[in-house]
Formats: C-alpha cells, structure tokens, sequence
C-alpha cells in the first residue's frame, strides 16, 4: 500500500498554503535536499495526491458579485449523466455535486448579478429531467478553501 509520510505531508500542506513555494524552501522547511523534495512532489502528482496547482482569484474584483447553491431535483436517474455533463460545461458553474437529502444534485455558482442569475435558472429548470430548483444565495463568505486536511495516511482508491 501506498503512503503518505510525515514529510510528503508538510509538503502538500505547504504547497496548499502558498502553491508557488520554490523547492529549496521546501527542502529547507522539511531537511531534505531540493532534488529529493522534487522527487516527492513528482510521486504525490504521479499518485494523485496533488492535482494541480491554481491561482486563487477574487470572484468580486471579476464582476462576479453574486455566490449561489442551487438545489437540483431530476424526475429520473436517466438524466443523470446528461445533467452532469450540461453543468460541469457551464462556465459560471463551479461545482457540481451528487448529495442526499433534499435535491439530488448542488451546484456551486458564480454570476455577476440577480439578472444572470435568473438566466442561468431558467437554463437549468429547462434542462432534461430537472424537476425543480431551490436556490440560496450567499450574503458573506468567512471561510472558503480547497485545501484539505493532511496527515500522514495510506492512500485508497477513490474510484
């Protein structure tokens, strides 16, 4: 089995703190040398523990002022697939979500106002098997991140 050890750990948590470290301020962070730290990161990218590297942009400073989840609720699960597939290539959507509980899907949106907003419903609702939409729009946001807690574990498969 594969594992994450206390090094490759402070590694991704670092990488996720600030993603354009340069690798000798790893390998000076963790005692290793830059080219055993490269070999890591190289391993962690190779077994999917990281995934990729991103700016983090400011949502406002773009014109997208308005934070939406929308509740999705399909009459079938033959729509599944073709619901997925519409959402995911939706620009102004981020994330796409399969949930229990009220709705079968959530998506995470990103508009510029109530009046995209709207549009973007009204695509949604006339999408194939989409029975009903709940929409909640978001007011303030304390907390938002795409980094995950890291400790050392052995790696499973997650498909």
């Amino acid at each position: 089995m594969e594992r994450i050890d206390d090094i490759d750990a402070r590694i991704v948590a670092m990488l996720q703190e600030h993603g354009r470290l340069k690798r000798n301020e790893i390998a000076e962070a963790v005692g290793l040398s830059v080219p055993a730290v490269s070999e890591r990161m190289r391993k962690l990218e190779e077994r999917g523990v990281i995934t990729g590297y991103h700016a983090v942009v400011n949502s406002k400073r773009l014109h997208l002022d308005v934070t939406v989840f929308i509740r999705v609720s399909l009459d079938t699960s033959q729509h599944f697939n073709g619901f997925v597939e519409r959402a995911m290539a939706h620009p102004e959507v981020l994330e796409v979500h399969s949930i229990t509980g009220e709705g079968s899907h959530i998506l995470k949106v990103r508009t510029r106002n109530t009046t995209t907003l709207e549009r973007l419903l009204a695509q949604i609702q006339q999408w194939p098997g989409v029975r009903a939409t709940s929409s909640s729009i978001v007011l303030s946001t304390f907390k938002e991140t795409r980094a995950v807690p890291v400790v050392a574990t052995t790696l499973h498969d997650t498909e």
